[in-house]
């Protein structure tokens, strides 16, 4: 680029050097060192990231764009931008070096935002292929990569974010205090707890790469290494082989958000918003999905008599009094097992359902084969498919290893889809209005595919959820058709309208604290990614393999669940008096049932859990602010002393704060700081705090 001096677009303005280029909109200042190949970002509160570069494996050789001795922003890359962002510009930093590819850092900023995207483009003069591409990194043995701004008068520590792959094998969320060395999946947050300022990276892009984010230090409050990147293989994303190559001539990573906030949680929020900015929710027009799942309640033992006997104790105890969705309804749900009944037995079910104004949901494994023999024939094929035919193969043609039991199944074989077409139909054909699909990262393990122009397990999962949407398309069936992911990867997102956001939970403390763990770092997933966070199933009394629980335990099972956003599906058997006399009392606490139906996860106060479960979260709006406080001890009780101040809430005035399940009332004075709530082992309480 020219030498230009200083340039306006718009609301953004642009300097340029000899020895650097930056770009400047007031918020974030983007400066790319022509010298050395590095870009720094520097945010006006104070925060910095700086000493970033890019890589690239190719072969045995990692390319990096520090390595390269040509370094420029050419005047032709600066173009203004407009889209669902607002407007902005996209620049590129380009490095060259003889003999290599070319390597561009594509970024994209807009007025008025706190945060860019980055993506890195590779491009040779011949076809090549990588498994592993780098958009930002920097790594030093000395000295930050990331600066807080002046922190020196606030408590706390730094942390590091861990955001899953999936949900499946009783994952835990964690914020890791610096030191550590944690790699997490598709997104982090790394944050000063006690000021909560902090950034927030992730990728926003999820078509074709795993996406990998490492962060690590050495001595705490100091970040040392930074890197994001395309290509994560590993435990954590269920693979048991390296992440699939991308080939062609123009090789790109996936795009990512690079923000600084003054508070994570709001951080958090826009990143999921910028997700579906970029990729819309999957829509949904009804209203929270409520009612009952089969699998806590009775497991493999599902059978005609507990399906029914729960629709019809719906019908007369629950439905017209205060629990149901907004249009009076409610889903009455057969999970795994449901086809221990015949088809006769099906059709009366369902029958059932609809006659008593409720909705009948059902289940399915798309993507997991759970048979032992893989020349098993596929059903529906006379014989003239086999299993193994539409198996995720590794590069030996062997099937891939078994995931929780099952083989993994191609989504881009014709013969998978059709077989997942049939069965998706027949659940139309039947009148099922929900289905819950599980153990979904299958269909997302990185393999050898029977498309060959699907190289990466991600592309694999996008064409088989897209396909899905299409079969349950309601401008196909006519009528809307819920669908819900049960284990499943975080990303892709829009192919579903809920996702359970723990693995298994059901009714004791420890269910409770666990799915707690998985909001209190998820929360921000709700109505942004997925229209409901899904809490799993809410035992008040008793799951088929668990012991019975307190009501101290039931009732806090329920209000973890009510605070999620929410898909409430309870998960007892009502042939058993105590289950069917705590869910009549429970389930219609009108005000409590209200909260639910607004449908929006509540915030956690704080993020200092580690990988455990926060115990404090609120909603605020226009009635006030709702607040939510939990014991996770089944021996000890415990006294809460909430702050005000923390918790956002103006003490200079007078309030009153209503317990939602008793009614009782107490005032608090203008100027409190603080307020105490004690809380028995394993209990909970959810309060409306307002100014009078």
């Amino acid at each position: 680029m020219a030498n230009v001096g200083e340039l306006k677009y718009g609301e953004m303005k642009l300097e340029q050097s000899m020895s650097e280029f930056i770009v400047d909109n007031g918020f974030v200042r983007a400066e790319a060192n022509l010298s050395d190949g590095t870009l720094a970002f520097r945010w006006s509160g104070g925060e910095a990231m700086v000493g970033l570069y890019a890589e690239a494996r190719s072969g045995l050789e990692q390319l990096r764009s520090t390595y390269y001795s040509k370094h420029a922003v050419l005047e032709a890359s600066v173009q203004p931008i407009e889209d669902g962002f607002g407007r902005g510009i996209r620049w590129t930093f380009e490095h060259e070096e003889r003999d290599k590819p070319t390597m561009r850092q594509h970024i994209r900023m807009y007025e008025q935002l706190p945060y860019l995207f980055a993506e890195l483009e590779v491009e040779s003069e011949y076809e090549w292929e990588t498994n592993e591409i780098t958009p930002l990194a920097s790594h030093l043995n000395d000295g930050n990569v990331l600066e807080f701004g002046d922190i020196s008068e606030s408590a706390g520590e730094i942390r590091a974010l861990f955001v899953p792959f999936d949900n499946d094998k009783w994952v835990r969320f964690a914020s890791q205090p610096i030191p550590c060395s944690l790699q997490s999946y598709e997104v982090t947050s790394i944050f000063h707890s006690g000021r909560r300022n902090g950034f927030v990276l992730g990728s926003v892009t999820h078509d074709t790469w795993k996406t990998g984010l490492c962060v690590e230090g050495t001595f705490g409050g100091s970040v040392g290494r930074l890197r994001v990147f395309g290509g994560a293989a590993d435990l954590q994303t269920r693979d048991t082989i390296p992440h699939g190559s991308v080939r062609g001539k123009s090789i790109v990573s996936p795009r990512i958000f690079v923000g600084a906030f003054s508070d994570f949680r709001d951080g958090l929020e826009a990143y999921g918003k910028a997700n579906a900015v970029l990729t819309p929710a999957l829509p949904w027009q009804g209203g929270v999905p409520m009612g009952w799942n089969s699998w806590s309640a009775v497991m493999n033992k599902i059978d005609l008599d507990i399906y029914t006997h729960t629709s019809d104790f719906f019908r007369k105890e629950l439905q017209t009094n205060g629990f149901s969705d907004t249009d009076g309804s409610l889903y009455v749900n057969f999970d795994s097992f449901w086809d221990n009944l015949t088809a006769d037995e099906l059709r009366e079910a369902v029958s059932r359902i609809t006659a008593n104004g409720q909705k009948p949901g059902i289940y399915y494994t798309p993507f997991a084969f759970w048979g032992s023999d893989p020349n098993t024939p596929v059903e529906g094929t006379d014989g003239a498919v086999l299993y193994r035919d539409i198996l995720i193969k590794d590069h030996a043609g062997n099937p891939l290893p078994k995931l929780d039991g099952a083989y993994a199944i191609d989504p881009t074989h014709p013969a998978a889809l059709e077989r997942i077409k049939q069965k998706l139909e027949s659940f139309v054909e039947m009148g099922f209005e929900y289905v819950k699909l599980d153990f979904m990262t299958h269909g997302a393990m990185e393999g050898v595919f029977h498309d060959s122009s699907v190289r990466t397990g991600i592309q694999a999962y996008n064409k088989g959820m897209s396909f899905i949407c299409q079969v349950l398309d309601p401008k196909e069936i006519g009528r809307p058709f819920l669908i819900n992911l049960s284990i499943a990867p975080l990303f892709p997102h829009g192919y579903a309208h809920s996702r359970r956001v723990s693995c298994d939970a059901f009714g004791t403390i420890n269910d409770t604290e666990y799915m707690l763990n998985a909001l209190a770092y998820g929360w921000w997933v709700n109505d942004s990614l997925y229209r409901f966070n899904d809490p799993d199933h809410v035992v008040l009394y008793k799951s088929c393999n668990q012991r019975s629980v307190s009501e101290a335990e039931g009732r806090s099972r329920l209000n973890s669940a009510v605070i999620a956003g929410t898909s409430l599906l309870l998960g007892d058997d009502y042939r058993m008096e105590e289950a069917a006399r705590r869910a009549k009392e429970w389930m219609t606490n009108t005000e409590v049932m209200s909260l639910a139906r607004k449908g929006v996860t509540f915030r956690p106060v704080e993020g200092r859990s580690g990988n455990q479960g926060e115990d404090l979260f609120l909603l605020r709006d226009e009635e006030g602010t709702w607040v939510a406080i939990f014991n996770f001890d089944a021996e000890r009780g415990n006294e809460k002393s909430l702050s005000f101040e923390r918790m956002g809430i103006d003490s200079t005035k007078e309030m009153v704060a209503r317990d939602l399940w008793n009614g009782s009332e107490s005032r608090i004075k203008a100027g409190t700081d603080k307020y105490l709530v004690e809380l028995k082992p394993s209990e909970s309480k959810l309060l409306l705090i307002k100014h009078i």
